[in-house]
């Protein structure tokens, strides 16, 4: 290893090494659930050795092909291109880069900065509003917010709890993790918030160099553990380190600083220690939202919800599509169509409850609460029920009001508590009300 060499580089270097790798067959192409929805259907169903081979130029700094634009522009990260490849690629991985080399491609370095500054900022106010106009200062606390005290981390955790940033607008799907971990004896340490940022931000703009220190700084932040073990709630972020960030730093280091899991993975391997705290029936027939990006925590967790007594899984035969809901905004109208087809047949079926595992996907669904026969929920306040806990879900109750006048004034306490600007507020407010990618009844 070069001492010269960056994060940037040893990016570049992979993707170079996936490229000489890459026999250019076209099965990832193939393999995409969402080539129709990215509006080259003919051409991935022709030709999908051009479509891969058109990438393959854009990451050499070439234009591509329309159909490979199209084909990196709405990549959803479903992941099902990786299964597909027998030589070790990570399409993946290739996608995003194609991305961030397509936004090079097409602006200046200030301008690629200034949009990653732009993106971050706005998930910060964003964050930093919603979830303060749901939480007191200690339970902001105890999701890792706020300034620490000298002396009061102590010793080092068993694992560190990450959650990123947006699951901080619905902090109640946090609370409940911590809560697990609590009852299950799991030491730990949260981190997360913007001060913890993945980067995505940056390298959606392009700007691989900014993407480079931020996603270090947290790196260095994370790797504080005694077990070397980083448990992950965002997919997003995970997705971010684990194919990016972390084999960037084995490069530039020499080594991972930190292992990351799932939460849900975690949980499901501890499902035998976890089994007898789940002591209170709940007798509900549910359905599961499913993305299937990371593989493996679909099935944990119908294996922790099957776990549950009295709970009955119904399979509503939807397809499982894309990392988590945030990453189908590439493809509103397939976004759209996915969920409402999902909410019809969850009626149909005459659940009790659509139960969502990621947080962006509670962001989006819940509203709909309010017009179905059926209740939103996350996975964790099933078994948190189970176990007697509860948090209220404030975010769900906010987002039904569809006011964002109503919901300042319901807020109003907090807002003064914490000296939250009115205006930045309300545009957190209204972004949190145009999340509704299928519109509720009645509009």
């Amino acid at each position: 290893m070069s001492m010269a060499e960056t994060f940037e580089s040893a990016l570049q270097a992979r993707v170079a090494s996936m490229i000489d790798a890459c026999t250019r067959c076209g099965k990832c192409v193939e393999a995409c659930p969402v080539t129709a929805a990215a509006g080259l259907e003919t051409a991935a169903r022709d030709n999908p050795v051009g479509v891969i081979t058109g990438v393959i130029d854009i990451l050499r700094g070439g234009q591509g092909t329309d159909a490979a634009r199209h084909w990196a522009a709405g990549c959803v990260r479903s992941g099902d291109c990786i299964e597909a490849c027998d030589y070790g690629v990570n399409p993946r991985f290739l996608l995003s880069m194609a991305r961030a080399a397509m936004a090079r491609a097409a602006n200046d370095e200030s301008t690629l900065r200034k949009r990653g500054v732009e993106g971050f900022r706005h998930v910060a106010r964003d964050v930093n509003a919603i979830s303060k106009i749901q939480l007191d200062d200690a339970l902001l606390k105890r999701l890792g917010q706020g300034a620490k005290q000298a002396g009061e981390s102590g010793e080092q955790a068993d694992f560190v709890f990450y959650t990123g940033c947006n699951v901080l607008k619905t902090p109640h799907i946090a609370l409940f993790a911590l809560d697990i971990m609590d009852a299950l004896g799991i030491s730990y340490e949260v981190m997360g918030g913007p001060t913890h940022c993945c980067g995505i931000q940056q390298l959606r703009s392009g700007d691989l160099q900014t993407f480079g220190r931020v996603a270090e700084s947290a790196l260095d932040k994370l790797a504080q553990s005694k077990t070397g073990q980083v448990l992950s709630w965002c997919p997003s972020c995970h997705v971010q380190f684990t194919e990016m960030t972390l084999p960037a730093a084995e490069q530039t280091r020499g080594a991972k600083p930190f292992e990351m899991t799932p939460f849900t993975m975690f949980v499901r391997n501890n499902l035998e220690r976890l089994r007898p705290l789940l002591r209170e029936p709940v007798p509900m027939r549910v359905a599961l939202h499913k993305h299937p990006g990371i593989r493996g925590v679909v099935e944990a967790a119908q294996d922790i919800l099957r776990a549950v007594p009295g709970i009955a899984l119904v399979d509503l035969h939807q397809p499982a599509v894309g990392l988590q809901a945030n990453d189908l905004k590439p493809l509103p109208a397939h976004r759209r169509a996915l969920q409402e087809a999902e909410l019809a047949a969850a009626e149909a079926a005459g659940i009790d409850a659509l139960v969502a595992l990621y947080h962006s996907d509670h962001r989006e669904l819940c509203a709909h609460e309010r017009d179905f026969p059926f209740q939103i929920l996350n996975l964790y306040e099933i078994v948190g029920q189970s176990m007697g806990l509860h948090h209220d879900d404030t975010f769900k109750r906010l987002k039904i009001m569809q006011d964002a006048d109503a919901i300042m004034a319901d807020c109003a306490d907090l807002m003064q508590r914490h000296g939250l600007d009115r205006d930045a507020t309300r545009l957190a407010i209204e972004t949190m009300l145009d999340e509704q990618p299928a519109p509720l009844r009645g509009g």
